[in-house]
């Protein structure tokens, strides 16, 4: 049986990873029921399992590793996590689940979810056939080919604007820009569509505009001149330009990198839509290295993101970055053990420590347009607001974003740990910790 350790999640990290609000509406009432039959916490790895009384004369049985985590339920629910596993979870989160050995049920759940992972280790690990390697070394050139004409056209396009001006372009509407951009993408090329596509707003975003749509032209050429001759760049700095211009690095090229293990701390979590797919950023920051992360992922309508990492817990684990020259996005490559709670998350940052850092990142990579920060300071209304910190240093909250009333009621007036996103027109919050819990921004 394994060492009792504290309930790492809050009620509210548990509602993050809720489905919807009904399930999780649904998982508080069933939390309290009567319908438990039998809960138990403990295992290798560490898991919750419980019987719940259910529509059949059978209980369900939930089994849930915390150490992903990963979940399982006999109910015919689609939802995942389903409102049983969320109620044991709640349930756990409140002290209503002892320490106890594994039922049989369980511990056949957690050796087939083990058996599966090494097959799929040693599968990956496996050497790909002479006849693969051919296949793959044609495919990557033809479309390295694709590639190379698509940036021809847009460094085309991108002289087209200089040499007859964008005066007119706040009064073309987007179509200008989604014509280069799905140009881009049909030459597979989606990281340089997607950048054009960041521009299409700013004809309209105001007094200013110019100077704004100018410098993210200037900034799109010289990724489209380093994109053209990646041979003469440095090897970490062309591997950031291919990210950017969109070739895909496999999950196994990533994992062959340096591990970095660190005491991982999940300080801010944003889902955001676009064409139908749903991103989730996961902002992670090492206690011990001080190291920034970001572990990404993405859902088609219907699939379900991963809930692996939550808000407000730290995992002793190791990851492996993305190539690049300003390293950030990253894999967790292992586990050891299962996350616990983290209210008070460090170390933060002065506003001049954030500074430091995001100008080192861009000094290595100037496309960048987040960052991730965790500073500590008090909230300050105007136009726009501040976040001020001890030194009386301050950074501006992003203006676009509605007024931050809700943070403001949580900071209370009082010194708070923000942790937030990086941009050029300020800071996007994320969470709040005020040193007993967290809560989302």
């Amino acid at each position: 049986m394994s060492e009792p350790t504290e309930p790492p999640w809050t009620a509210e990290q548990v509602q993050g990873l809720a489905p919807d609000a009904s399930s999780f509406t649904a998982a508080r009432k069933l939390a309290g029921a009567s319908g438990w039959s039998a809960t138990g916490h403990g295992g290798t790895p560490a898991g919750l399992w419980g019987l719940c009384k259910g529509s059949g004369s059978n209980p369900y049985q939930i089994c849930i590793d915390l150490t992903e985590p990963a979940y399982r339920c006999s109910c015919p629910s689609r939802k995942f996590p389903c409102k049983h596993a969320l109620a044991l979870l709640l349930r756990w989160s409140s002290g209503q689940v002892a320490d106890t050995e594994p039922p049989q049920w369980m511990t056949e759940w957690t050796d087939s979810r083990g058996s599966r992972a090494a097959k799929k280790a040693e599968q990956a690990a496996a050497p790909r056939t002479e006849a693969q390697e051919r296949a793959a070394q044609r495919r990557a050139g033809k479309r390295a080919e694709s590639v190379a004409a698509g940036i021809a056209e847009l460094r085309t396009w991108l002289s087209d604007q200089v040499r007859h001006g964008i005066a007119g372009l706040d009064q073309a509407g987007y179509r200008p820009f989604e014509q280069v951009a799905a140009r881009l993408v049909d030459a597979q090329a989606p990281g340089l569509a997607a950048a054009v596509r960041r521009l299409a707003p700013l004809p309209s975003s105001g007094p200013g505009w110019e100077q704004r749509l100018l410098a993210e032209l200037s900034l799109l050429h010289l990724l489209a001149g380093a994109a053209a001759n990646p041979d003469a760049l440095p090897e970490e700095l062309a591997a950031t330009v291919s990210s950017r211009v969109g070739q895909a690095v496999t999950t196994e090229q990533v994992l062959a990198g340096e591990p970095v293990r660190d005491r991982w701390q999940v300080v801010g979590t944003r889902d955001d839509t676009e064409d139908k797919l749903t991103s989730r950023r996961v902002w992670l920051r090492g206690r011990d290295t001080g190291r920034a992360a970001l572990v990404l992922s993405f859902a088609m309508p219907g699939q379900a993101l991963p809930v692996d990492l939550v808000l407000g817990t730290e995992l002793d684990a190791e990851l492996t970055y993305y190539p690049g020259a300003a390293p950030l996005r990253a894999v967790v490559a292992a586990r050891h053990g299962a996350p616990r709670s983290c209210p008070v998350p460090g170390p933060a940052q002065t506003v001049a420590q954030a500074l430091d850092e995001v100008g080192a990142a861009l000094a290595a990579d100037p496309w960048l347009f987040q960052w991730p920060v965790l500073v500590r300071g008090v909230l300050a209304p105007g136009s726009p607001w501040h976040l001020v910190d001890p030194d009386g240093d301050a950074l501006p909250l992003d203006p676009a974003l509605a007024e931050p009333w809700r943070l403001a009621a949580v900071a209370g007036g009082q010194e708070i740990t923000l942790a937030a996103e990086w941009g050029p027109a300020g800071l996007r919050p994320l969470a709040v910790y005020d040193g007993t819990e967290v809560s989302r921004a």
